[in-house]
């Protein structure tokens, strides 16, 4: 299974937290875990997951990582963090996307 980019965004549509790194990672990941659970896939099924924060410093990017990796845990699946200029939303600073491998239904 392939996501887009889980936002931080509340149920209608709105972006949470402007400004807050931690809130936005923590509803960014929730999103993600939502649309995984709605397949019947958790955490423990991602196999790679991108996580995109606007950043220009390291400490902003380890602030987010540190929410992500405490929500999927105890899953550890290969990573890859990214300072980045802009994203879609205004006020976005988080963006989140997995790929999970899901068995076939037996």
């Amino acid at each position: 299974m392939f996501t887009a980019g889980a936002c931080p965004l509340d149920t209608d549509g709105y972006v949470v937290a402007p400004g807050d790194y931690e809130e936005q990672a923590q509803v960014a990941v929730d999103n993600l875990l939502a649309a995984l659970a709605a397949t019947g896939a958790g955490a423990q099924d991602l196999v790679k997951t991108t996580v995109y924060v606007v950043a220009r410093d390291r400490e902003d990017l380890v602030r987010v990582w540190r929410i992500v990796e405490a929500a999927i845990a105890p899953a550890r699946p290969p990573s890859t963090l990214l300072g980045v200029a802009l994203l879609g939303y205004p006020d976005q600073l988080v963006e989140i996307e997995g790929i999970a491998s899901i068995p076939e239904a037996q």
